[in-house]
C-alpha cells in the first residue's frame, strides 16, 4: 500500500502543491507523453503480434478500471460505481479503446495520432456549432484548413494509410470527442473517469468472446496492455486533471497539438517508422488549423469578458 500511496496520492498531491507556471508545465508534459504512449504502446504490441486488437482493449479496460478503483476508494477513501446515467459514457469509452486497438493494426503511429486528434477535435467544434456557436471567419478558415489536411492525408495513393485503418481511427476519434463533451458535465472527473472504465469492461470482454478463435497472447502483449491501461491511461488521466487545474480550455486544446509529433517521434525512436512528406503536410495543415481555430475562440472569449475599471 505504501508504494500505491506514493505513486497514485502523495505525488500528485506535491505536485499539486508546487505554485506557479513550472507546476503546470511538468504535469501537462507527463500527461502528453503518456497520451502519446498510448498510441506507441498499441503499435508496439498489434504491430509486432504479440497480443490481438481485442484482448488488448480488454486489458487495457480492466487495467485502468482497477488502476483508478484503488486511487479512489482505496487510497481517497471515496466510494465508486457505475451510475446509471454513465453508461453513455462507458459505452463512448469502449468504442474509442476498441477502435483505436483495431485501427493500429493497420496504421503507424504517428498517422494514427494525427487521425485521432483531429476526428477530436472536429467532433468538438461541430459540437460547438451545434450548441449556437457562430465561428469567426477565420475560424472557418482554420476548421477548413484542418479538414483539408485531414482529406488529403486518408486520400488514395501510394503513402495513404489503409482506409479501413483510417476508418476505425476517424470513428475512435468520434467516440472520444463525445466522452470529452459528456465529461465536461462530471463533479468528480477521476471518479467519473473510474466508473466509465469498469462500466466499459463488459463490453470489452464480449468483443474478446467473439474473438476467441483469433486470440493472440504473449507476455510481452500483455505488459503493454498493462501499462496502456495503468499508467498512461489511468494514471495519465489523474495527473491530466491535476494539470487542468492551471490551464484554461483554450490553452488545454492547444497544448494537445503536440499529441500526434510527439507520438510520431515515438514511432521513429522505437519503431523504425518513416515520417512521410505526406504526414508531414498533413500534420502541419491539421494543427495549423485546429490552432488558428482555438485561438480566434480564444480572443472572441476575453473580448467579451468584463474588464476591470
Amino acid at each position: 500500500m505504501t508504494l500505491l500511496h506514493l505513486l497514485f496520492i502523495d505525488l500528485p498531491v506535491r505536485m499539486q502543491q508546487t505554485q506557479g507556471p513550472l507546476r503546470t508545465a511538468i504535469l501537462t508534459l507527463f500527461t502528453l507523453v503518456a497520451f502519446a504512449a498510448n498510441s506507441v504502446l498499441c503499435r508496439l504490441a498489434l504491430g509486432g503480434g504479440t497480443i490481438d486488437a481485442a484482448s488488448f482493449t480488454t486489458v487495457r479496460l480492466l487495467s485502468g478500471a482497477v488502476t483508478l478503483w484503488l486511487i479512489v476508494v482505496l487510497l481517497r477513501k471515496t466510494s465508486i460505481r457505475v451510475r446509471r446515467g454513465s453508461w453513455i459514457s462507458a459505452a463512448m469509452l469502449f468504442l474509442y479503446a476498441v477502435t483505436f486497438s483495431f485501427a493500429y493494426i493497420s496504421l503507424s503511429t504517428g498517422t494514427g495520432a494525427l487521425i485521432l486528434f483531429g476526428a477530436v477535435q472536429g467532433t468538438m467544434l461541430l459540437a460547438g456549432l451545434l450548441s449556437g456557436e457562430r465561428p469567426h471567419l477565420l475560424q472557418w478558415g482554420g476548421l477548413a484548413l484542418a479538414l483539408g489536411g485531414l482529406v488529403y492525408l486518408v486520400f488514395p495513393g501510394l503513402t495513404a494509410p489503409s482506409p479501413l485503418g483510417s476508418f476505425l481511427m476517424v470513428a475512435s476519434g468520434i467516440a472520444w470527442g463525445i466522452y470529452s463533451i459528456r465529461g465536461r458535465r462530471g463533479a468528480d472527473p477521476i471518479a467519473v473517469t473510474g466508473e466509465n472504465f469498469i462500466g466499459a469492461v463488459p463490453l470489452a470482454i464480449l468483443v474478446s468472446a467473439f474473438a476467441f478463435s483469433s486470440m493472440e497472447l504473449s507476455t510481452e502483449g500483455i505488459v503493454l496492455a498493462l501499462l496502456s491501461g495503468s499508467v498512461t491511461s489511468g494514471i495519465g488521466y489523474v495527473i491530466w486533471y491535476a494539470a487542468l487545474r492551471g490551464l484554461t480550455a483554450t490553452r488545454a486544446a492547444i497544448v494537445q497539438l503536440a499529441v500526434p509529433v510527439v507520438a510520431a517521434a515515438g514511432g521513429v525512436a522505437f519503431l523504425s517508422e518513416e515520417i512521410s512528406v505526406r504526414l508531414i503536410i498533413a500534420t502541419v495543415a491539421i494543427l495549423g488549423g485546429i490552432g488558428l481555430t482555438v485561438l480566434r475562440r480564444e480572443r472572441i472569449v476575453q473580448a467579451r469578458e468584463p474588464r476591470a475599471e
